[in-house]
């Protein structure tokens, strides 16, 4: 989940590598550093905390080098502090590393280098064992590239590696299991990285690294190599994104950004993939009737917010294709010996596409003869590469650690997939699919409209800032969406939030209800609405303090609530697509009163690439 620059060519290499690392700050926080090769002699500087600290301790140093790799942690082995901030260096000053992931057979590898090399190392880390054990092998090898060969031999794991040594400096050597890693593709020079963001404003052609490969970088070539060391082609990547997509335009925060563009993401999402008859066209992804009449079941498989979205999913493709879905935490999926078999169809959620436990789910299923179609923001990621299909969101890059406009565009993926399996299957009729289509349509202009209510969401969060615990309660899809706003606040705001089916409160919960408890009742879906006013009153009649979301026209509910929030009318299956919204805007700004850092909450990142 750490963020990892480098760079080899005609210009300063440390001016590069601090841009991209601001770029990648999402991606870990908890220190930074640098090294470089200047005047024959390798350098490292780091420090502990954001990288506006690492600047300061560089001060006016230009730390000229044409060579150089850059860190931003997010800590898994040992707390953050200077001593465990990357780069991390050989004992004997030749070797610099930068690793992304987790090396699981370190202790081993650790009580080895100091028993056989008298090697005394200064971290807490699994990284510096990288470090060293490269520098060990170096000192007979005399070769970056054979070094990094035969370290990798030695290690278990999920990592992304880039190497420099102080005798080399013409050269960065890299290497790729299970965790991101991209090359820069420049004229005179090279680079690379975590994640695109890092280099768009430098090169929009790359490289994206598959598993088990390892790349030599000079400033005029770059060569990569299969798991065997044989030289291998790869055709390069091309960037459309504009750099100006990953920068605020005046927005304080991210976040905040990100949320206001979810009408152009809804609308990006459906209407680029509409024919002219309105026909759904999933871009290349071929799911005929007899495909489709041959799934027996479909598996939902993500983490997080995306497995929110899949919760959202459940619901619209058995109403309407009509096959029983499983929505599974992707981290439990494949230690269960799941029911997988060629009938299966395994739908994969990931905004990176680089999430460590759902890649490893997908695989399981892979192997077990499923067929995998993933929604993915972020193509050419490593989950969209091993799909057999891909349906990928039109949500631009989404840098704030807490998603949202990532989450509404799942949720349209999951309405045009139903659609279009449904109209397929035959279990809709071209009458139905024709108006759910129009509502969907609806859906950005709408939005756009609620999001004028900004401020009033605002002025509540500045009433209700400083409870300690919430509750966020629903029935049928507006429970899902409570799952996910629960989520929104306790990542920026660091409230105690638990969402709960509003008929489960009496069965435990309620007894968590005392005067003043603030609940947030989501009562959207118009079939279940006398329901969920009977619910709220149960919990008024306990003293609780509750903030309602309804549908335009529902006014009986204002009557048990202390505080009321409207949401343009609409169909009940797609509430969602709005209904979140609020809820993401509460969290926001509770977070803001606060005085959270809400687009970098404290021990999160924003790709999560370990297990």
């Amino acid at each position: 989940m750490c963020g990892i620059v480098g760079y080899i060519g005609k210009d300063n290499a440390k001016d590069i590598i601090i841009d991209g690392l601001k770029k990648l700050e999402y991606r870990g926080y908890d220190s930074a550093g640098i090294a470089i090769v200047r005047d024959g002699k390798l350098e490292i500087k780091k420090h502990v905390g954001g990288i506006a600290n690492l600047e300061n301790l560089i001060g006016d140093d230009p730390m000229t080098s044409h060579i150089g790799i850059g860190h931003t942690r997010w800590a898994t082995h040992g707390a953050p502090s200077d001593l465990n901030a990357h780069p991390h260096g050989s004992q004997d000053g030749k070797i610099a590393i930068i690793h992304n992931g987790i090396i699981e057979n370190y202790h081993e590898l650790k009580e080895e280098l100091i028993r056989e090399h008298n090697i005394k190392f200064k971290s807490e880390t699994d990284s510096e064992v990288i470090a060293q054990l490269i520098g060990v092998i170096y000192q007979e090898k005399k070769d970056l590239l054979e070094s990094v060969f035969a370290a990798v031999d030695r290690m278990r794991g999920a990592y992304a590696i880039v190497a420099i040594a102080e005798d080399e400096p013409d050269k960065i050597v890299a290497v790729r299991k299970d965790a991101p890693l991209i090359v820069g593709l420049g004229k005179g020079s090279n680079f690379v990285a975590s994640d695109i963001p890092a280099l768009l404003k430098y090169v929009k052609e790359i490289y994206l690294i598959e598993n088990n490969e390892t790349v030599l970088l000079t400033s005029e070539k770059v060569t990569i190599f299969d798991e065997n060391r044989e030289e291998i082609n790869r055709e390069v990547f091309h960037v459309t994104w504009d750099a100006d997509a990953a920068e605020k335009e005046g927005y304080e925060h991210f976040m905040l950004k990100e949320i206001y563009e979810q009408p152009k993401g809804l609308s990006e999402t459906l209407n680029r993939r509409l024919d002219e008859n309105g026909k759904i066209n999933l871009e290349g992804i071929t799911l005929t009737k007899a495909e489709i009449e041959k799934f027996s079941k479909i598996y939902i498989v993500a983490c997080g917010t995306a497995y929110h979205a899949g919760l959202v999913g459940k619901y619209i493709i058995e109403k309407l294709v009509r096959v029983p879905v499983e929505v599974d935490v992707a981290s439990e999926f494949r230690y269960r010996d799941p029911l997988v078999d060629e009938n299966t169809l395994f739908i994969a959620i990931s905004q990176s596409g680089e999430t460590l436990d759902t890649l490893a789910a997908l695989r399981e299923a892979k192997s077990k003869g499923a067929r995998v179609l993933s929604v993915v923001n972020v193509v050419g990621s490593s989950v969209a590469r091993e799909s057999d299909d891909v349906f990928y969101t039109w949500a631009g890059p989404e840098i704030a650690v807490a998603s949202t406009k990532a989450y509404t565009t799942q949720l349209m993926c999951m309405y045009m997939l139903a659609l279009y399996m449904g109209l397929e299957k035959g279990t809709i009729d071209r009458d139905y699919y024709d108006q759910f289509i129009r509502d969907l349509q609806k859906m950005p202009e709408k939005l756009e409209e609620f999001l004028k209510k900004a401020s009033q969401i605002e002025d509540e969060a500045k009433q209700l800032y400083n409870r300690e615990q919430v509750f966020f309660i629903g029935r049928g899809l507006d429970s899902a969406v409570s799952y996910e706003g629960s989520l929104k606040l306790k990542e920026i705001s660091y409230i105690n939030s638990f969402a709960i089916a509003a008929g489960e409160l009496k069965h435990g919960t309620i007894a968590l209800m005392e005067p003043g408890t603030l609940v947030i009742a989501l009562a959207c879906q118009d079939f279940l609405y006398e329901k969920m006013v009977s619910n709220i009153q149960e919990i008024k009649a306990r003293g609780a303090y509750v903030m309602a979301i309804a549908k335009d026209g529902n006014e009986s509910i204002a009557k048990h609530s202390d505080k009321m929030i409207y949401i343009p009318e609409c169909r009940d299956e797609i509430t969602p697509l709005i209904s979140v919204v609020p809820l993401q805007l509460f969290a926001y700004y509770v977070a803001k009163e606060r005085g959270c850092n809400i687009d970098k909450p404290k021990n999160l990142a924003k790709s999560v690439t370990v297990e």
